[in-house]
């Protein structure tokens, strides 16, 4: 599946951080031929700061609006890309899923703080939200510091990209999205699966010496599969490398990250209920939080 991205929707609150994600959505127009879309929502909660007071007047709403719509142009600059400036008000992450659908996009791009713990819980985080609102992937960026060999002289070097597989619905999506961008930046694309020791162990619960049977046996049928899910075709211009590691998911596929030094990591989205999501958070909320690289958060269309 060769992935089509025509439309980029680039998101920023117009502070330093969030408009490294400018840098991103042009960079990655140019590659593609897309159009890009920078858009910035005035969030009701935090209107007040734009004014003097509780009570955000029109002639303020246009201030910030006029404001936010400047800095972008000048962001921007003279950069030969098709793009333009949506601006509007209301509750950001509603009004980025609105909006993102409505003009088509086959990528949103996000900047995050990777706010973690109590703070996380209680300001609440618009990325999270978006990862599992939106109808196409999001592209999570972490800031300037953390992308300098990865966006360098407006360029993409997404060298490594590593794919996080578990061979659910999602993760196979995930896939199809790795496997096509790996392609498209002739990328050395990783494979890798984290076996849960709880999940397996009940597999395993026997002799000493057949348990070492059985867990080179499970590996090995691991690896099979992985590579059995890169097309022959493939080959031509990807080597993949597969792997398989043991413990906590989102802490094994960070340090892999870091360790092999990775640009992208590619992840499949769980849905799940809101307490667990508040108190526990998925895979792919924890690696994103500290990831040393973008993470591109893939969610099955509705």
């Amino acid at each position: 599946m060769r992935v089509e991205i025509k439309t980029i929707f680039c998101t920023t609150d117009i502070s330093d951080f969030s408009n490294h994600s400018i840098s991103w959505g042009a960079a990655l127009a140019r590659e593609f031929g897309a159009r890009l879309i920078v858009c910035h929502v005035v969030d009701f909660p935090a209107a007040v700061t734009y004014g003097d007071g509780p009570i955000f007047f029109m002639d303020q709403q246009n201030q910030a609006m006029d404001n936010a719509h400047q800095q972008i142009k000048q962001l921007i600059g003279d950069q030969q890309i098709q793009w333009e400036p949506l601006i509007t008000i209301g509750h950001a992450g509603d009004e980025i899923t609105r909006l993102a659908e409505e003009k088509g996009a086959d990528l949103v791009i996000s900047a995050t703080h990777g706010r973690s713990g109590l703070k996380r819980l209680i300001l609440g985080s618009v990325t999270e939200r978006l990862m599992r609102t939106l109808h196409c992937p999001l592209m999570i960026v972490r800031g300037p510091k953390h992308d300098l060999t990865i966006l360098s002289d407006k360029r993409i070097n997404f060298h490594k990209i590593l794919v996080g597989c578990d061979f659910s619905e999602d993760a196979h999506l995930a896939f199809q999205y790795g496997l096509s961008l790996a392609q498209e930046f002739q990328s050395e694309l990783h494979l890798v699966h984290v076996k849960e020791p709880a999940v397996y162990s009940e597999w395993i619960k026997t002799s000493v010496d057949l348990e070492e049977v059985l867990y080179h046996t499970l590996n090995d049928k691991i690896k099979e599969k992985l590579t059995k899910m890169v097309p022959k075709e493939a080959s031509h211009w990807c080597s993949p490398k597969v792997d398989i590691l043991e413990g906590k998911p989102n802490e094994e596929l960070i340090g892999y990250a870091r360790e092999n030094q990775i640009s992208l990591i590619v992840l499949g989205v769980r849905g799940q209920g809101l307490v667990e999501r508040m108190f526990v958070g998925s895979t792919t909320d924890r690696v994103v939080r500290q990831a040393p690289c973008p993470v591109l958060s893939v969610c099955p269309k509705s």
